[in-house]
């Protein structure tokens, strides 16, 4: 993506204000993003996708760009966000992998452990977010899934539910990224938590993912909301910048979002393109903004 009116490059040393790059818009026609934000969306941005910074330097990113959350964050690095006064807006590190999740029962005893463990620490961060996976079918049904997952999770949610700690299954697509993964489709998250019945669990409802598997992107949401209580985007196809070279109107779907009365996260998760910090920097500056509706 090109980037125009970028009036500084780099990060300040560590502890030290950081000079950000500002944007006069593109020749794709990208509106200005000097304007301060409008309050009405919480911010977030994934921590995986901006790992050329330190996490330091992200947290001088984040609080420069105006918004206060990193998401995907683990304990090894929440001192430095409650440094800079940022929420861990998405707490991972319990999780085995992505393949290995709570539809294997096999796995539920392991997986109690690290959940319990998690979500105290996570609690006594004073945090609240806590992501879980599906894991891969190999060969299991959905209905054999959602079974499992149920049995799985209802040996942590009390627990959660006593330190009001929210768990969050993500939403993947299995056509291009994560094949065979089995949570692939909002219908079949959403019966996971009907069956669970529980306030201190729900859906990572990540766009990206799901316009790939299922589209219908507004229609889901205005719908389904209530089961969604995180989002995550980028663009489709390539999962880079969400600006107008790509497929998705991430404007019309945040004020979507923020119609359902949404008060969560909206996490960036894009990978970004430019091949400057600075100009990495700035693709981020961009979709807050025109997420910021």
């Amino acid at each position: 993506m090109a980037m125009t009116g970028i009036v500084s490059t780099g990060l300040a040393s560590a502890g030290s204000a950081m000079a950000m790059p500002t944007i006069a818009g593109d020749a794709k026609g990208s509106r200005s993003t000097n304007a301060p934000l409008k309050g009405n969306v919480n911010h977030s941005v994934s921590r995986w996708t901006y790992g050329d910074l330190s996490i330091e330097e992200l947290c001088q990113t984040v609080k420069q760009l105006g918004f206060n959350a990193i998401d995907l964050v683990g304990p090894e690095d929440w001192p430095v966000l409650k440094q800079y006064g940022i929420d861990s807006s998405m707490c991972n590190g319990a999780e085995i992998s992505l393949e290995d999740g709570f539809i294997h029962s096999e796995l539920h005893d392991e997986l109690e452990e690290r959940y319990i463990k998690h979500i105290n620490l996570v609690a006594d961060a004073g945090y609240t977010n806590l992501i879980c996976f599906s894991g891969n079918a190999r060969g299991m049904s959905q209905e054999e899934g959602l079974e499992n997952a149920v049995n799985g999770l209802k040996r942590i949610l009390p627990h959660a539910e006593k330190r009001n700690v929210v768990i969050f299954m993500e939403l993947f697509n299995s056509k291009v990224d994560h094949p065979d993964y089995m949570a692939d489709n909002s219908a079949w998250g959403i019966e996971l938590c009907k069956r669970l019945g529980s306030k201190h669990f729900s859906l990572l409802y990540d766009i990206y993912h799901m316009q790939i598997n299922e589209g219908d992107i507004i229609r889901t949401i205005r719908d389904n909301h209530q089961y969604f209580g995180h989002y995550h985007t980028a663009g489709v196809p390539g999962r880079h910048e969400i600006d107008a070279s790509q497929e998705l109107n991430y404007e019309a779907i945040a004020k979507a979002i923020v119609q359902t009365g949404f008060n969560g996260y909206l996490a960036q998760e894009f990978i970004p393109t430019p091949k400057t910090k600075a100009n990495r920097i700035a693709s981020l500056q961009q979709a807050i903004h025109i997420c910021d509706v």
